[in-house]
């Protein structure tokens, strides 16, 4: 497991990371929220047209990446999932190509939604706008590996909002059934754009559902970065050796509306955003570090000066980019065998 480290002495070594591991984590949550921040400064600033970031959601995602093989596994994201991309090997550079619609974004050439992340030599597989429809294809993947004798496994993220459709459902039936090698990712922020988790669902958990498809299903705080690598490690490892799929409900918070077009102030009240503003799950590691003695308060500031000069170093690269040729528009739309210089399909 290209993840996996060696078991050394160290805080965390009881869950199989190593003390730079831990502070790696950090520096991967900073620059996720440096970028999802600017994203939506850029949106204000009218240079943007729309942006749906993660804010909070960081140790889901930096903890989960953290528990897979990149380039080896295979990776269906979510829109706010930036914390995960980053943490599999795109760089900022490339995230903010993406992000401005430039020539270069390894994604798509400019050409999709802003965070429909498509990257094949990490295997990140694009998505659709609408919620949910990556849980059948992820199911169809994991189905490709089994058939092939391979061991990569397969993880899809989303909402909770997307548990609501009906392509989770079947996604979940058919792994199941056929004991796939594939991890569904719920990333429990409570609120499905506006609506509250109590009109999405009847049941507290989402991982409670795990029972009734006949898979195994866990509870983590979304919030702790440790906890959410442990558990997805866990699953990593019992897909690894055939059990079958598993569901994970990591519970978090997104600190921000929905998406620069949302105004959260019409259904959830600014007490309730203090709250868990305390729970910052940055705040909450870097904790963890400095108390652990493996970060000092200038070391932290330090992190964090280095993460906003790569992120404003990614913002003027993406920005002196050209934007692409309107002849491009139908490039990665059908199939482009790579003899034709297409570079094949994505």
């Amino acid at each position: 497991m290209v993840r996996t480290p060696p078991r050394s002495e160290g805080v965390a070594a009881h869950v199989g990371l190593t003390d730079a591991q831990l502070r790696d984590m950090y520096y991967h949550m900073l620059v996720s929220r440096q970028l999802n921040d600017r994203m939506m400064i850029l949106n204000r600033q009218g240079r943007a047209a729309f942006a749906v970031t993660g804010q909070g959601h960081e140790a889901c995602q930096v903890g989960s990446a953290y528990a897979l093989r990149p380039g080896k596994d295979w990776v269906l994201p979510y829109y706010r999932d930036v914390g995960v991309v980053l943490a599999l090997g795109m760089s900022a550079r490339e995230i903010m190509l993406h992000f401005l619609a430039r020539a270069d974004d390894p994604n798509s050439g400019g050409r999709q939604m802003p965070n429909h992340w498509s990257y094949p030599r990490l295997r990140i597989i694009t998505r659709g706008s609408p919620v949910g429809t990556q849980m059948p294809h992820a199911a169809g993947i994991a189905l490709a590996s089994k058939m092939r004798g391979e061991d990569d496994v397969t993880i899809a993220y989303f909402g909770e909002g997307a548990t609501s459709q009906g392509d989770f459902h079947e996604g979940l039936n058919f792994a199941a059934i056929h004991k796939l090698p594939c991890i569904f990712f719920c990333e429990n922020n409570g609120y499905a754009i506006t609506e509250s988790a109590e009109k999405e669902m009847p049941i507290k958990n989402v991982a409670d559902r795990a029972r009734g498809y006949g898979l195994r299903g866990h509870t983590v705080d979304g919030n702790d970065v440790t906890a959410v690598y442990q558990t997805t490690r866990m699953a990593v490892e019992d897909c690894r050796r055939g059990r079958g799929p598993v569901l994970i409900e990591a519970k978090t918070y997104r600190l921000v509306p929905h998406s620069s077009s949302d105004d959260d102030r019409r259904y959830r009240t600014r007490e309730e955003l203090a709250e868990w503003i305390k729970r910052d799950p940055l705040d909450r590691h870097r904790l963890y570090l400095e108390e652990h003695g493996l970060l000092t308060s200038a070391e932290a500031e330090e992190y964090k000066a280095r993460a906003e000069a790569e992120v404003r170093d990614a913002l003027a690269y993406a920005e002196a980019q050209p934007e692409p040729e309107p002849e491009s528009v139908y490039r990665h739309v059908f199939f482009e065998p790579e003899s034709a210089g297409g570079g094949g399909a994505r």
